[in-house]
């Protein structure tokens, strides 16, 4: 994956070409974060989309309706799991400290002072949240960020997309997620990049299409803070991790032409919102982590930077696919991030563990016993942890 940047012919262009398209009207409130922190480009279907169980999505995504269509409902997690949370911020939010400090300084060395940070919802809106933080209290840089959509085989929104490049135009975007898998997403972005700059006639490389995660043990991501596969504990939650908002919709009945991509805005979980408090919980490791940090960066300046990724994660899905007898890759989830979303809104078949021992996975193996799925110690993979779904049909 080459590293691309703006140069200032394209970015002339750019901006002549976007002055004389239609400006996108501004999002309405959402979400439970400051606005300070992010401004969400979504648009809240909540009351018009009804939610549906497990079993009866992943039928209906197995027979060949698309997962953007619709709701899981949200998962209620008992009082061992919300222990579990706890105890796994305490245990790594210094770790993740780190992490951001590392992806934040890499961001600002690579882009510059004017740089928009764009995360993809909504497993990236924490991060984001959590680099802009960082970068405005030790660098004076109030830098804009947003949260929009991005969906597999969908695409990025494209409103979303053009209403940032209105409005900042003399900036760099830089893209945020989570972690990575098997970098389906990553993948996504590019080819979405590309089409929207042969859409509205662009040069190739007028729009950088580099991803910044916290963790990218699939080794697809281009600005990264570790690539070691651990629990970061936003994965242990849905909404009341992510600023109360669901996952993306996109269904053309629900989301017009000028319209953002869609969310369910749970503003009756406010209660229960733990979104500022993890945020909070990470941003007091800063000062230490930032010493660290910039003496990793001194010592090794390409630490956390990747030119060529080898997508390590999407070969080694494909072995684990063979050895299990599984057609399709989209049933198969590596990593701790992902198979915790297999445990919490998928219908599950078989975990695989490296480790049974290892600290990572403690709520991966409370979520199994609670729903009943089969674990299996697998050692010979590099991840913590695979998801895999249960095959219905010709699947």
């Amino acid at each position: 994956m080459e590293v691309l940047k703006i140069n200032i012919p394209a970015k002339a262009h750019l901006c002549q070409q976007l002055q004389d398209y239609p400006r996108i009207n501004d999002p309405a409130p959402l979400g439970s974060y400051p606005a300070d922190d992010v401004i969400f480009l979504l648009k809240d279907i909540g009351p018009l989309i009804q939610e549906q169980g497990n079993e009866e999505r992943e039928r209906a995504m197995q027979s060949g309706r698309h997962y953007s269509e619709m709701l899981p409902i949200e998962y209620k997690p008992n009082q061992e799991y919300i222990d579990l949370f706890h105890q796994a911020l305490k245990e790594t939010s210094y770790r993740l400290a780190l992490a951001t400090a590392i992806v934040a300084e890499t961001i600002l060395n690579k882009r510059g002072r004017n740089v928009v940070l764009v995360s993809l919802a909504r497993a990236g809106t924490p991060v984001g949240v959590l680099i802009k933080r960082y970068i405005k209290h030790f660098y004076g840089i109030n830098a804009p960020h947003y949260s929009i959509s991005i969906i597999r085989d969908k695409g990025i929104d494209k409103n979303a997309l053009l209403y940032i490049l209105q409005r900042h135009m003399n900036y760099e975007l830089q893209f945020i997620d989570g972690w990575t898998g098997k970098g389906t997403i990553t993948r996504e972005l590019l080819y979405s990049i590309a089409g929207f700059a042969r859409e509205f006639g662009l040069a190739e490389n007028t729009i950088c299409q580099d991803i910044a995660v916290l963790a990218d043990p699939g080794c697809c991501a281009n600005i990264f803070g570790t690539r070691d596969d651990f629990l970061i504990p936003s994965a242990c939650l849905n909404a009341t991790i992510s600023g109360l908002v669901s996952r993306t919709i996109y269904r053309d009945d629900l989301v017009g032409p000028a319209d953002f991509h869609g969310v369910k805005f749970y503003r009756e979980l406010a209660g229960e919102d733990l979104s500022n408090y993890f945020v909070d919980s990470i941003t007091g490791h800063f000062n230490t982590a930032r010493i660290q940090a910039q003496h990793l960066l001194t010592k090794q300046p390409a630490i956390g930077v990747d030119q060529r990724p080898a997508w390590r994660g999407r070969k080694e899905t494909k072995k684990i696919m063979a050895a299990f007898g599984i057609k399709n890759i989209n049933l198969v989830k590596p990593g701790v991030g992902e198979t915790t979303r297999v445990l919490l809104r998928r219908v599950p078949w078989k975990i695989l563990v490296k480790d049974m021992a290892s600290p990572n996975i403690k709520h991966v193996l409370i979520l199994a016993q609670a729903r009943g799925v089969q674990v299996i110690e697998y050692p010979d993979m590099s991840y913590s942890c695979y998801g895999l779904i249960q095959p219905m049909g010709d699947n």
